[in-house]
């Protein structure tokens, strides 16, 4: 974390269980797809329902050993106070990557693994070449069964379907 804290701003890093990892600059399909979502989610919140941040943003999920840089993350109005002049300090209500070239695993097993163990409502994994989603949904504490589409995406969450 000290490492992470001493990188210049702007730079793709995260830390994962004290491990420092740099990510990939996103590709054109990949910015397409995000602000496609974007524009959906947003169109929906209004900021009525919550606050919407677009990556690179920093998420400590504590403060000593997970911090990382989600393409898009919905904070729900009820737990807005995790939001902080420099980053949010907490738990997010949804999380959404959308997968760059080489880092399917990172995102599919390492980043879900730890968004599972912090207790993310829900997480989205965004495949921007062939619009294949995969939400997971936390239930009892742990990720229920993936929900697969194809250009959409329904969230238990905000009880919407967001197409893109």
């Amino acid at each position: 974390m000290e490492v992470f804290k001493l990188l210049p701003e702007g730079t793709l890093a995260e830390v994962i269980e004290g491990n420092l990892y740099m990510l990939p600059m996103p590709n054109t399909n990949h910015q397409r797809v995000l602000l496609d979502i974007v524009v959906c989610l947003n169109s929906f919140i209004h900021d009525q329902l919550g606050e919407l941040f677009i990556g690179p943003f920093d998420v400590y999920l504590d403060e000593d050993r997970n911090v990382v840089q989600p393409n898009i993350i919905y904070v729900a109005s009820m737990n807005n106070s995790i939001i902080k002049p420099d980053a949010i300090h907490g738990v997010p209500d949804l999380i959404v990557e959308i997968l760059s070239p080489n880092n399917e695993k990172y995102d599919l097993i390492k980043k879900k693994e730890l968004y599972e163990k912090f207790r993310v409502k829900e997480y989205w994994v965004i495949n921007p070449d062939s619009k294949d989603s995969i939400g997971f949904f936390l239930k009892d504490g742990r990720y229920d069964a993936p929900q697969s589409m194809q250009g959409s995406i329904k969230s238990t969450l905000l009880n919407h379907e967001f197409s893109f």
